[in-house]
């Protein structure tokens, strides 16, 4: 083999390998975020590990003195198999074990140790083949472009079209390749040829076998993970969508977290909605922010004097879903097909500062619990001065604000905040038998809130009655002093955190 193509060849391996590698990182921070939530702490924290882990790597690498080819081969391999088995073994184990998390930074240690062998190897094997700084200008360069290649794509394509899982097995399968290519091509420079072809010949099959059966490894390891039978599964590019199904209900989950049960969330949804549109007879325009399976717009719809509502939610993948699967839309009966609707996909917050001299006479703020920063922003005093001036002067905003019960310090932060930016607030809470005692928190320029004089007729849960006892809070429930969240600070992230973790 001519001196060219030998350069060519391992610049190549540099690439694939520097390529490979981040991508192992990214699918070990997006599996922790999803898993052990926290998007911020988890990708910092496997950043931190890994690296770290790359640096005994490369310490280790000087103990390498013969038979480097042979070396590099046998750790790509092993890179390979560990990083493409890598998310299969955590999602198994995450269900089988408490020291979930001592196994996982010790996978992601595993695995950077290896990547961190590779690159100090490649570069003893050019070593005499270039001028140090060109080889050190080389190697770097490709490296770098790999790791920027991988953190485009992982996010744009990986995810949404492969998943988790497969993508692991798929760029496992590109470090096997690597390998085999430079056993193919150096043969006549390699030791222990026989033993590495059946490695390298078995790691394919395994690999190969877990990126064609993705999907069903996937149904197993989530099967582990919900009692019920999962009838629809999807990666989106911002969640993990999970329906379950049993004989009395449909349920489901975002990111593994309850999002409602068709045998309760009547009451969730009454509750978010009826006591503050209710209070407005002559709404006719209504904004709502999240609830992309439209439940609340099947609530809304209920008041003829509504003309118009606009949905803003994330994901389109959610929406179409609720609007075009029949068993799924017959749960809000069809609301996104009505005239009055209008659904638009994007960020919440970054719509709402874009907006200018539009008003709702009602918003519903129905987002997932601020589990993370991603979401705690949009519970953060800038947003909600966003929301203060979409508000019509005798509106009412409503926020569903978790639970009082297990969460008061997150519950009452919410409230703090909404008042924060000028507004007046009605905090109350309802029992929802899925969720417990959940809470929600109104806000309106006007000074004080009346109670509704009626309602619609069919609602199951909510009256006047039923309306009194939500705005009553016993001792366990009463109001507690937090700050204010703010973006530079998102303390309701952590409130959050630290009252939930003591129920998980």
């Amino acid at each position: 083999m001519n001196q060219n193509r030998f350069h060519i060849l391992l610049l190549l391996s540099v690439f694939v390998v520097a390529t490979c590698g981040l991508i192992y990182e990214l699918v070990a921070g997006t599996l922790a975020s999803y898993l052990l939530g926290d998007s911020v702490t988890q990708f910092s924290t496997i950043i931190g590990v890994y690296l770290f882990s790359m640096g005994i790597g490369s310490w280790l690498s000087k103990h390498f003195e013969k038979n480097l080819l042979s070396w590099f081969i046998q750790i790509e391999l092993l890179v390979g198999l560990v990083g493409g088995t890598s998310s299969t073994l955590l999602f198994f184990l995450f269900e089988q074990t408490e020291s979930f998390r001592l196994l996982l930074y010790m996978m992601v240690m595993l695995t950077g140790t290896f990547v961190g062998l590779e690159i100090p190897l490649l570069m003893r094997i050019l070593e005499n083949r270039f001028e140090f700084k060109d080889l050190v200008s080389k190697v770097f360069t490709f490296d770098y472009i790999g790791a920027l290649l991988a953190s485009v794509i992982f996010p744009l394509l990986l995810i949404p079209h492969l998943g988790i899982i497969r993508t692991s097995y798929f760029f496992g399968l590109l470090n096997i390749a690597v390998a085999i290519i430079v056993l193919w091509q150096f043969k006549k420079e390699i030791s222990w040829q026989k033993q590495l072809k059946v490695q390298a010949i078995l790691c394919m099959v395994v690999l190969l076998a877990g990126f064609v059966y993705a999907d069903k490894i996937m149904s197993f390891t989530e099967s582990m993970a919900y009692p019920d039978k999962i009838i629809y599964s999807k990666t989106t590019h911002y969640q993990r969508i999970i329906i379950t199904k049993n004989q009395r209900e449909l349920r489901l989950f975002l990111n593994g977290n309850l999002q409602f049960s068709s045998a309760d969330e009547y009451r969730y949804h009454e509750a978010l909605v009826h006591p503050g549109l209710a209070a407005l007879p002559y709404a006719k325009k209504v904004l709502v922010l999240g609830g992309g399976d439209g439940l609340a717009v099947r609530e809304i719809l209920k008041y003829p004097n509504v003309q118009s509502v606009t949905l803003v939610d994330l994901d389109k993948e959610m929406t179409s879903m609720f609007t075009n699967n029949s068993m799924l839309s017959a749960l809000n009966l069809h609301s996104f097909s009505s005239p009055k609707v209008k659904v638009i996909n994007t960020d919440a917050f970054t719509w709402a500062k874009k907006q200018q001299n539009e008003q709702y006479d009602f918003i519903v703020i129905d987002f997932p619990d601020p589990s993370n920063f991603s979401i705690g922003k949009l519970y953060s005093n800038r947003f909600y001065s966003e929301i203060e001036k979409l508000l019509s002067p005798e509106g009412i905003v409503v926020i569903q604000s978790t639970s009082p019960y297990v969460a008061p310090k997150s519950f009452w932060c919410i409230d703090k905040t909404l008042q924060s930016v000028g507004l007046n607030t009605v905090p109350y809470h309802v029992y929802v038998p899925s969720f417990g005692e959940w809470g929600y928190v109104m806000g309106m320029k006007k000074p004080s809130y009346n109670l509704p004089g009626q309602f619609p007729a069919g609602l199951k849960f909510v009256n006047q009655e039923s309306l009194k006892q939500m705005l009553y809070f016993p001792g366990d429930m009463a109001k507690v002093p937090t700050e204010i969240n703010k973006l530079n600070n998102q303390v309701l992230v952590h409130y959050f955190e630290d009252e939930w973790a003591k129920f998980l």
